[in-house]
């Protein structure tokens, strides 16, 4: 049997050790500073915020580190401990969207996207090195720690003065989402750079997408202390294929716009809200009501999911602010169970993760992100992440799968400068 690989969290002393000196290294001189940025896994609320609806992130201890220096000129130079030992040089001067390539476009793209904006004008070039330890591949928004960081770091040596308040640092979300949409052209809609910016340590972030609401006035911080309750979260990366890119995300969007349209409101939200007004035992039978006006099954499925699901993320933050842990397990377990049969975004490895992970103990456990391959999420007494993930790497042994990977997490700190 294969032994499980477990992603330690790169310590503070060691990022910033491993970014100055390749810093050092590429660019013979000393950065002006470091800065690290989390990546972030969403703890419930899965496909509802095109929907109007919530989600519940938090940040992960696993960081992304930038060493920086600013230029006089409008060059950049970066440098990645994952880019082979090559920098990449881009001239700001001139530059459009989409014209640069490879994973130098996220932090490029952010001081291009400052550089569109009436306060960023005095932003130019800079080099940079960048060192991590969120995983790639497993949807835990490694793109968002590294735009992130970067707009943190520009946003200190340029003194644009956005970092040391939670609304300035909406404003360095927007540009963080204009680097990864606009230069790099990965579809994103500001739940990762929210989290990576704006979760607190112990916290998680309630993020509500209705549009009315202020981007301020769109999050709150509520509980989610494991530490306190003898509890970790074990997020594991399956390996499984993850792509959104096959057009299956996007036919379930439009069939939730067009689900919407067709009952006579701007979007799910507006009756999910209607639903979980209810007291929960009359939620079932309001969301039958609704979804029998319906012509396909399919569209009855996957509005059957939102409602639900978005019932789900307030409950788990009223469950864990009483340390209902069980019930907190049980709203894990109904996501998950939603989002294979009803949203059907699931693939085998993540329905076998999930399950092995419950007989072996967890409190619940669900997917974890966009689907169709991906990482889950299992709530777990302290110390029993590695032995639930051993035996979710011995099943995918047996069935001739990837072998998985995985993290031990609690709720960590957003992006902050660190020397």
């Amino acid at each position: 049997m294969a032994q499980i690989e477990f992603i330690d969290a790169l310590g503070v002393d060691d990022g910033v050790r491993q970014v100055t000196e390749l810093f050092r290294e590429a660019f013979g001189e000393e950065p002006a500073g470091v800065w690290d940025a989390p990546g972030r896994v969403n703890l419930i609320g899965e496909h509802t915020d095109y929907n109007n609806g919530l989600c519940l992130p938090i940040a992960l201890p696993h960081r992304t580190f930038i060493a920086l220096k600013p230029r006089e000129d409008t060059k950049v130079r970066v440098i990645s401990t994952l880019s082979d030992g090559k920098v990449s040089e881009v001239d700001l001067d001139g530059l459009q969207a989409g014209d640069v390539e490879g994973w130098a476009a996220y932090p490029v793209g952010v001081a291009w996207a400052m550089r569109n904006t009436n306060f960023g004008t005095g932003v130019r070039g800079f080099d940079a090195a960048f060192a991590s330890s969120v995983p790639l591949g497993g949807g835990l928004s490694s793109s968002a720690a590294m735009t992130c960081s970067t707009a943190l770091a520009l946003d200190d040596v340029y003194d644009l003065g956005f970092g040391s308040t939670d609304e300035g640092r909406v404003t360095l979300v927007r540009m963080a989402m204009s680097a990864e949409n606009d230069m790099a052209g990965a579809a994103t809609g500001g739940l990762d750079q929210s989290a990576s910016l704006r979760c607190q340590e112990g916290m998680a972030l309630l993020l509500d997408c209705d549009p009315k609401l202020s981007a301020v006035d769109s999050v709150s911080q509520h509980d989610f202390d494991l530490s306190k309750r003898g509890l970790e979260l074990l997020v594991l990366d399956t390996q499984a294929p993850h792509s959104l890119n096959d057009g299956q995300y996007e036919s379930r969007r439009r069939l939730c716009e067009e689900s919407a349209a067709a009952l006579g409101v701007d979007s799910l939200r507006v009756l999910a809200d209607d639903v979980n007004a209810r007291p929960e035992q009359e939620r079932a039978d309001a969301i039958a009501e609704i979804i029998a006006k319906l012509d396909s099954e399919e569209a009855k499925k996957r509005v059957r999911h939102v409602l639900t699901e978005i019932g789900r993320v307030t409950d788990f933050v009223e469950a864990f602010r009483n340390g209902d842990i069980a019930r907190s397990g049980e709203l894990f377990n109904a996501s998950h169970d939603s989002l294979r049969d009803d949203y059907e975004v699931t693939v085998p490895q993540l329905d076998v993760a999930v399950d092995v992970a419950r007989t072996e103990g967890a409190y619940g456990a669900r997917m974890t992100g966009g689907g169709f391959g991906g990482s889950i999420i299992a709530l777990v007494d302290e110390g029993k992440a590695e032995p639930i993930a051993q035996k979710i790497a011995d099943e995918f042994d047996k069935r001739g799968w990837n072998a998985p990977r995985a993290l031990a997490v609690v709720a960590s700190q957003p992006a902050e400068r660190v020397q």
